[in-house]
């Protein structure tokens, strides 16, 4: 199952008001159930789903992310749907990380020419690694986060002009 399939069926679920989802496939395992308020006083938007992440092998990247981030750029002063510019949102509720490690340079910069299918960033969710891919090509014009920021399933992560 690729990220964009997960979003389709994301979108069905919360369209269609269900409130527990699951699904097993070849090895991968996927429940998804609808969120109630969020731990640690941060408030889920209304209607949003907190996926489970399926139990198939992910790509091992540390857990530790102790100062591994430069900020992000300010916001531009004309709203992006109106410059024709792609917005990439979270699919997911977890931790924002710009770097696959620590150590590590940005995976993207504003300014960087980017590829479809290019990782963009990673979101921690329950203590496993998401990598978060580009599917449009273009240049990176605003990254919306600081690494180690918490995000909420359908808030935008990165604005792209195509």
């Amino acid at each position: 199952m690729d990220l964009k399939e997960l979003k389709e069926i994301l979108q069905i679920l919360d369209e269609k008001e269900i409130t527990e989802f699951e699904l097993e496939e070849e090895g991968m395992k996927l429940r998804i159930r609808k969120a109630g308020p969020a731990p640690f006083n941060h408030a889920a938007p209304p209607g949003a789903l907190f996926p489970a992440i399926p139990t198939a092998p992910h790509s091992a990247v540390p857990a530790s992310r102790a100062g591994a981030a430069s900020a992000p750029e300010p916001a531009p002063a004309a709203p992006e749907a109106e410059a024709g510019l792609t917005v990439v949102k979270s699919p997911i509720v977890g931790t924002f990380y710009r770097t696959p490690d620590p150590n590590a340079p940005p995976l993207v910069n504003v300014g960087d020419r980017i590829r479809v299918g290019q990782v963009l960033c990673i979101i921690e969710a329950m203590k496993l690694m998401n990598e978060i891919e580009a599917e449009v090509a273009g240049e990176i014009v605003r990254i919306h986060h600081d690494s180690g920021q918490p995000v909420q399933y359908g808030e935008p992560l990165f604005t792209i002009r195509p």
